[in-house]
């Protein structure tokens, strides 16, 4: 998507056709605005619309009068915001007055309105609230929304109202008198504030359809100011109005932001803190509108020096590209954690987490998945890239990730990009296995690592395990467990032509120019599991075999008939055996799936690219494997 530096602006009415508190904290927002703004009435939104605007960025706030059937068109296809100023998933605006009105609790969050509103949230980028106490109402109605990036903003004033402000407060008049907002809108509380005028013997004026200017006048001459409305208002103008202007101010807890610690600090500091807002609005919508979007990388670590694991590398390589890098350690005790914290300290945008778990335990295989869950969890970027520590990215795709993340479809939550897998150190690349994995996603919240649904078991002890068809660290989502829906560059055609490379050589060459220009167009990794062959052939013995096991609840003997490498068990294999197989392997296949015993008559075929280079990063490692 390219961004053509407008901002669109939605609501159903501006500062020029009513005066309302939303419509001129809108105003405000617009004024201040460093891009041209477009503004549409709501009402006015249709499908052509959305399509001669879809390269802008759009901002909706106030929107009853849009035709809610165009939600889900734009939930999909359009980068917006949503400046929430009250409760639209209410049919009456208002929990309170649902009650009163319908004579029961507001159930509106289940209905059909509820639902189109809180999808439409859940589809913006961002959300903007008015008051703490706003926003966590929506999150008791709304769970799900507790992930989404959102600010509380308040309202927002112009810089011309805060030199009126200077102006007014300065007048050394003698105050006199209360006011009580006049308006007839049940919410307003009028009633309520002449009863509390008249208990406490106080003078008032009620004030209702008066210049605004005049009505800052008003306010800039009153003793005090009396509001007390029926329902939740989430940031009412006229009460700092009145606070910025040396009035007393009465409210009750219905006045959402009172309980806000900038609310209750001098009247100076909150000019300061208001005079902010637009700047803190503006910085949030340029970031997205500019598609200046941030990626969080995560991994996890698990005694990975006596593992000889590329970790190191792999977490730099993270380290020179993305905007945070979030490491789970399972409770190494080899001097890897010692090593990550040396890291950390150079580097703050490496963010530690220490998470031990027991794995001894008979289904310590599940963890797998939990821990890169915990990592995740950690992230605070806009995209989140998942990396195991054997995989390094190259700084020829360092610009490209960030590139992906600003065209990647609004419908897309996930994208599998190319891998490169090495098999040995003589520069064979695999073509026996699929060259993609999941890497890139939206951080949303329901988005996290498992096991899916349709694969859980569950064993006597009541411990989770997995059917075959996982490893235990699929995309899922947190409520359902469903497998979330991926977009990959590897189709039918391209998967054909890498079963044909392994029996043509003419196909053989096909696949590598297919495979560079992908390598060249998207960014990806390369793999360095099999790098060294004489170290994975001895994790398959110390870790791997148990890891199946627990995972699938399977029990196999240590025999020769389950050694998929030797034909004698892993007991009595020695190292010297696992050093000369590792050799026979490189020399004389290029790849093995060891699901079944090694077929010596039958040997994988690999390629060589040519124009392929290593990372710089992994250069030592690779000289000392």
């Amino acid at each position: 998507m390219t961004f053509t530096n407008n901002i669109v602006f939605v609501a159903d009415l501006f500062a020029e056709d009513y005066e309302g508190g939303a419509e001129l904290t809108t105003q405000a927002l617009i004024d201040s605005s460093p891009f041209n703004v477009i503004k549409i009435r709501a009402k006015e939104v249709n499908v052509k619309t959305l399509t001669d605007y879809q390269n802008d960025f759009w901002v909706f706030g106030n929107f009853a009068s849009l035709d809610f059937n165009l939600i889900p068109t734009i939930v999909a296809n359009l980068n917006y915001t949503v400046l929430e100023y009250d409760y639209k998933f209410c049919n009456y605006r208002s929990i309170e007055k649902h009650k009163l009105a319908a004579g029961r609790d507001c159930d509106c969050a289940d209905q059909m309105i509820g639902k189109y509103v809180s999808a439409f949230y859940y589809g913006a980028d961002h959300i903007f609230w008015m008051s703490e106490q706003q926003r966590d109402r929506y999150h008791k109605y709304f769970p799900a929304l507790q992930g989404k990036k959102q600010t509380v903003l308040s309202s927002v004033f112009n810089y011309g109202f805060f030199n009126v402000i200077d102006v007014m407060k300065n007048i050394e008049e003698e105050r006199h008198g209360w006011i009580v907002l006049g308006s007839d809108s049940w919410i307003k509380g009028r009633d309520a504030a002449i009863k509390w005028c008249k208990d406490n013997g106080k003078d008032y004026e009620v004030v209702w359809n008066v210049a605004y200017d005049e009505m800052l006048g008003k306010l800039a001459a009153a003793e005090g100011f009396v509001y007390l409305p029926l329902g939740g208002d989430t940031c009412p103008r006229m009460v700092i109005e009145a606070k910025l202007l040396g009035c007393e101010v009465v409210v009750n807890g219905n006045v959402q932001h009172s309980t806000e610690k900038w609310w209750q600090s001098s009247p100076d500091e909150v000019c300061d803190y208001l005079k902010g807002r637009p700047r803190v609005f503006w910085s949030i919508v340029e970031k997205y509108a500019r598609r200046d979007l941030s990626v969080s990388g995560y991994t996890t670590t698990y005694n990975c020096v006596s593992q000889n694991y590329p970790f190191v590398e792999s977490i730099m390589s993270m380290l020179d590209c993305l905007d945070e890098v979030v490491v789970v350690d399972g409770g190494s005790s080899d001097g890897t954690w010692d090593i990550l914290t040396e890291i950390a300290a150079g580097n703050q945008k490496l963010r530690l987490v220490s998470n031990p778990v027991d794995w001894n335990h008979k289904r310590s295989a599940v963890f797998d998945g939990s821990q890169k869950a915990v990592a995740r969890s950690h992230c605070t970027g806009d995209f989140c890239w998942q990396m195991d520590v054997d995989e390094i990215i190259h700084e020829n795709d360092y610009a490209k990730i960030k590139q992906l993340c600003k065209s990647i479809h609004k419908s897309i939550q996930l994208v599998a990009l190319p891998v490169t897998e090495f098999w040995g150190n003589k520069g064979k690349v695999r073509i026996d296995i699929n060259p993609w994995k999941w890497r890139l996603s939206r951080n949303y919240p329901h988005i996290t690592h498992g096991i899916p649904a349709h694969l859980r078991q569950v064993d006597a002890a009541g411990d989770t395990y997995a059917l075959q068809g996982t490893d235990g660290c699929d995309y899922i989502h947190s409520l359902t467990g469903e497998p979330i829906p991926f977009a990959n560059f590897h189709t039918n055609d391209s998967e054909t032509l890498r079963r044909q490379a392994q029996i043509s050589q003419e196909k053989r060459d096909e696949y590598i120019s297919w495979f560079t220009s992908i390598c060249g167009a998207l960014p990806g990794v390369y793999h360095y599991s099999w790098f060294d062959l004489e170290r994975k052939i001895k994790t398959y013995r110390g870790f791997w075999t148990r890891h199946w096991q627990s995972l699938f609840n399977i029990v196999q003997e240590d025999s020769s008939e389950n050694n998929m490498f030797f034909d004698k068990p892993w007991s009595d294999v020695t190292d010297e055996e696992i050093v000369e197989l590792a050799h026979k392997l490189e020399q004389e296949m290029g790849g093995w799936i060891f699901h079944r015993k090694i077929d010596w008559n039958n040997p994988t075929p690999s390629v060589r690219i040519e124009s392929m280079t290593h990372p710089e990063v992994i250069q030592d490692w690779m000289s000392e494997s």
